[in-house]
Formats: C-alpha cells, sequence, structure tokens
C-alpha cells in the first residue's frame, strides 16, 4: 500500500475505505473484507453512527492493530473543550481501541478552536497520533491556522475530478497539512462512471473510469476513502498502483475541473 507522511512523519496510505451510510453488519463485513482485501486505512466519525461496527470489522478481521490506521471525527454535539475531551474517550471506547491513528473536528464550528485544544491535548498524550479538520474551505483554514498551536496534519474535503482543489492544495502543503478526499468518486451525483474522457484513458490502461478517476487523485499525494457496499468495488478501488497516468492524461482530466461543490449543505458553513 503506498502512502503519504503527514508533517509529524506518520505515514497515511493513499486508499482507504469510507464507512459513511455503512451501518450494522453491513459495516461490520464491509470492514473486515477491506481489510483482508489489503485496505489499511479505514475512515468513521461519530456523526456516522457506526463506529461500534468499525471496530467490530477491525476486530474480525485479524488484521494487526497496528498495520490499520484508523480515523474518526467528533462533531457539533460536542462544540466545546470540555465536551471534546469527552467525545475523543466516548469513540476510543465505540471502538474499542486505546487510539485512533488520526481525529477530526468533522465541520467548522465557532467552537473549533476550543474543541480543537482537545484535540491537540489527546495528541500530547497518546490517546491520537494526528490530529487535523475536515470541511473547512481555504477562509475558514486560514483564519483557523491563527487559532490552533499544532497545525492540521489533514484536512479532508470534498474532492473529486470535477472539484480537483488544486490551489487549495498547495496552499495547505506549504503549511504542513495534507489534503484527503471525501467523494472521490463524487457519489455518483455525475457521469463520471461512463465520462469519455476517463473511458477512454481507462481503456488504455485496462481500466475503468472510476480507477482513472481515483488515480487522478492518488497521483496528485491525495490520499481517498471511496465507499462502497460492494466486494467487487473493493477490489477495484484498490487496484490503482499498477498503472501510471501520463502527463497529457493528466492534463485532459484536470480540464474536467468545474471548481465547484456537489454538494450545497458544505457551503452553509
Amino acid at each position: 500500500m503506498e502512502s503519504i507522511q503527514l508533517s509529524n512523519g506518520m505515514t497515511m496510505p493513499l486508499i482507504g475505505l469510507g464507512t459513511w451510510d455503512l451501518n450494522g453488519q453491513e459495516c461490520v463485513k464491509m470492514v473486515k473484507t477491506a481489510l483482508q482485501l489489503g485496505y489499511r486505512l479505514v475512515d468513521t466519525a461519530q456523526m456516522y453512527g457506526n463506529e461500534q461496527a468499525v471496530g467490530e470489522g477491525i476486530r474480525q478481521s485479524g488484521i494487526p492493530r497496528s498495520e490499520i490506521f484508523v480515523t474518526t471525527k467528533i462533531y457539533r454535539p460536542s462544540a466545546s473543550y470540555e465536551k471534546a475531551r469527552a467525545a475523543i474517550d466516548v469513540s476510543l471506547a465505540r471502538l474499542g481501541l486505546t487510539y485512533v491513528d488520526l481525529l477530526l473536528l468533522h465541520e467548522p464550528y465557532q467552537a473549533g478552536p476550543q474543541m480543537y485544544r482537545a484535540l491537540e491535548e489527546a495528541y500530547a498524550q497518546g490517546k491520537v497520533h494526528a490530529i487535523g479538520i475536515s470541511n473547512y474551505d481555504e477562509n475558514w483554514y486560514r483564519t483557523f491556522l491563527k487559532q490552533c498551536t499544532i497545525k492540521p496534519m489533514v484536512n479532508q474535503l470534498e474532492t473529486h475530478i470535477f472539484y480537483q482543489r488544486a490551489n487549495f492544495q498547495r496552499e495547505m502543503a506549504a503549511e504542513g497539512t495534507m489534503l484527503q478526499a471525501w467523494a472521490p468518486l463524487a457519489q455518483a451525483k455525475t457521469n463520471l462512471t461512463t465520462h469519455p474522457v476517463l473511458v477512454r484513458i481507462g481503456q488504455a490502461h485496462g481500466k475503468r473510469a472510476a480507477q482513472v478517476a481515483l488515480r487522478f487523485l492518488v497521483q496528485r499525494g491525495i490520499s481517498v476513502i471511496p465507499k462502497t457496499r460492494h466486494e467487487a468495488r473493493l477490489k477495484e478501488n484498490l487496484a490503482l498502483f499498477d498503472f501510471t497516468l501520463s502527463d497529457a492524461e493528466m492534463q485532459s482530466i484536470e480540464a474536467l475541473d468545474q471548481a465547484k461543490t456537489f454538494f450545497p449543505w458544505t457551503l452553509a458553513f
């Protein structure tokens, strides 16, 4: 599994399993199957209501805990320093883990700096091995940098071929923040899987359009966390490292950028 390095020296896999909207035994099964297939990153959140199932899937997989990168996120109900401190312990208990590899603030909140202080404290205590944010756009991110002691190591954002965020990625990298993509396949809101540019490039490499779209991101050093309910898709999404897009192919995909969100709720922050 290829990876990227975070500012504290940790490595984060370039592909993981997103678990939004996966619950109960289905979630347990998908996490277990993904890890047994070779995934080494699993992303969850308190908001998803599935941390316990994710933890059970990790245990059932038989993969050593030390080999798995686990991300979770705290959110609005924990909008204070004290509440965030308590929420971290709740997540660890639900997951059945002594630490998580990455802990994020799920969204921008006015109380974000106070919440993040709890993350910084947990990082110092070893309860979390890396900390960061999610859904922080350029303005929120720039403001947040002035309010924290430890710069976010990751910002998890909607990122896909139609919303590429190249300039923001470079800006964050200069501050030591790596971009991680949620909805890297745009959650089927477009014709991504049948887009002629992606299909044509895929045919040249013996790959599907979705694999080309994911390869475009990981080739830019962006970790991706696609979600699926199907084992065949798990395998396909993992098969990104046996081909490389040429400069011309990368440029063809860069031209598809629409530079706007497909998820209007992200504009409400």
